[in-house]
């Protein structure tokens, strides 16, 4: 059997961590037995379909990596791939099963079932429909429709009896039908279908061979399959994966950092590090080195028989630590377009690659002090822009003279070394000190703010050497004026 599956999300906010998981354990099966991994959007929901939670779905899968093979936005053999757009798909199979008496027209009103499920709370009683409409007569309920009376399709269940399946990680599974919704809709008033159908009908026809999603769909399963045997198909392999939980045990939520794939990408994670945190949530690997995997390794070593039952938890702190450690490992052009990508698309920043020779330069510094890509600007903004604030330049326990002499005497040694690496830079700044019995802190400490405007940078010898000597002369001169307009003569 070709292995296909799919990742079918519906499009009603940004794409949840828990969701970019699921996707990942599709593709990296479908990937691992040279499968198909496709895309379906399932937006028969159009009160809560949002545009812009599409085009975030597309955003922040391509940004993971993850490409799909066939879907909404190139295509396949078994599109198109949104469901609003194969509604005559569903409402043919639900015909199906009303002409084969698996289903029923119901015209209870909205009204009435809202005055249904206030008098079952009155007596305390689960709410559910009472299948008022399901010993109409053949001929009553095609005449009320002929009549333009409004309704919707429900699936008749058996009024006892079980479905059972076996699940690929949970084991046998079995679901008694007075435990699953009493008849529940398949088809809408306007021709929409819910979930149930529009998911069977679909993996059906798309050929879908497992379905692998999380175990909040444990208990729309007995449906599903019992779906499947009412068309007289076999349902395809079904896994549910187990919950991501937040740190302290609970349903993964806001309060516990960030929950959406783009809050992680604003934040500055590497796609390459969210993967590996979520890779490792409920799975793992006998061929572990130290936890640390591209998506190139996990395709070549992913087995679903690798999956734990028990829930995962999300390490915030874990996925700071693969962050890290990717940036570390990253190449070194890969990196360099990786940050100009980011501080293009969050931070507003164009002209990046004009500054890659001295961004490459400064790389090795870089990669000991980023644990998030939002930190980088703080970091080289000084390329392109002068410092705004001198304010730093004085210290607490110096002067304003004194300040403006130690700069005279940096930009005296830069210019007696100005043609020399930053080596021999750092000895003759060294040694001059030595002689003169001053701290090479006391000299070192107003360069920094003069080229940088603040006491925290990447090492001063390396930006003396990117600056090269005109950026570095101006910077001091305009420092300089600084003292100059602070009454130091």
């Amino acid at each position: 059997m070709k292995i296909r599956v799919r990742y079918a999300p519906s499009p009603t906010g940004l794409q949840h961590v828990g969701g970019l998981r699921t996707a990942l354990f599709n593709y990296l099966f479908a990937k691992k037995n040279n499968g198909i991994f496709y895309l379906r959007l399932e937006d028969t929901d159009r009160t809560r379909y949002n545009p812009e939670a599409e085009q975030d779905l597309y955003d922040s899968l391509g940004w993971a990596g993850l490409t799909w093979d066939e879907g909404p936005d190139i295509g396949g053999p078994f599109g198109p791939y949104v469901q609003s757009q194969r509604l005559a798909f569903y409402q043919e199979y639900a015909q199906r099963l009303l002409e084969e008496g698996r289903a029923y027209r119901c015209f209870c009103t909205p009204e009435r079932l809202e005055q249904l499920r206030k008098e079952q709370e009155a007596q305390g009683l689960p709410t559910s429909y009472d299948r008022k409409c399901r010993n109409l007569s053949k001929d009553e309920s095609e005449a009320r429709a002929r009549a333009g009376e409004s309704y919707v399709i429900r699936l008749a269940l058996p009024l006892d009896g079980a479905v059972t399946i076996n699940d690929l990680l949970l084991g046998e599974m079995s679901f008694s039908f007075k435990d699953l919704p009493v008849d529940p809709v398949l088809l809408k008033s306007d021709g929409f279908p819910t979930y149930h159908l529009a998911h069977v009908v679909d993996d059906y026809l798309m050929q879908t061979s497992h379905v692998i999603r999380s175990q909040e769909w444990l208990s729309s399963l007995g449906l599903h399959v019992y779906l499947f045997q009412a068309f007289g198909l076999n349902p395809p392999h079904y896994l549910h994966l187990p919950l991501v939980l937040g740190p302290d045990g609970q349903k993964l939520s806001k309060r516990h950092g960030a929950t959406s794939v783009r809050q992680f990408w604003e934040q500055g994670f590497l796609p390459q590090a969210l993967i590996n945190g979520l890779a490792l949530l409920g799975w793992s690997s006998e061929h572990s080195k130290d936890y640390y995997y591209t998506l190139n390794d996990l395709e070549k070593i992913f087995e679903l028989e690798s999956l734990n039952k028990s829930p995962a938890v999300l390490d915030y702190k874990k996925l700071e630590h693969f962050n890290t450690l990717h940036i570390k490992n990253m190449p070194d052009e890969l990196l360099i377009k990786t940050i100009c990508d980011y501080l293009r698309r969050f931070q507003n920043l164009d002209g990046c690659e004009q500054i890659k020779t001295q961004l490459l330069y400064l790389l090795p510094f870089l990669r000991e002090r980023v644990v998030y890509l939002n930190q980088t600007l703080g970091w080289i903004k000084f390329l392109w822009e002068f410092p705004e604030d001198y304010s730093e330049l004085v210290p607490k326990k110096s002067s304003p003279e004194q300040a403006k002499i130690n700069l005279q005497t940096a930009l005296g040694l830069l210019d007696q070394f100005k043609d020399h690496d930053e080596e021999v830079i750092e000895r003759g700044f060294r040694e001059w000190c030595e002689q003169n019995q001053i701290k090479l802190g006391d000299v070192l400490m107003p360069l920094r703010i003069a080229l940088t405007g603040s006491k925290v940078s990447l090492p001063i010898f390396p930006i003396v050497k990117v600056l090269g000597w005109e950026g570095v002369l101006i910077r001091i001169k305009r420092a300089i004026e600084f003292l100059d307009n602070q009454g130091v003569s």
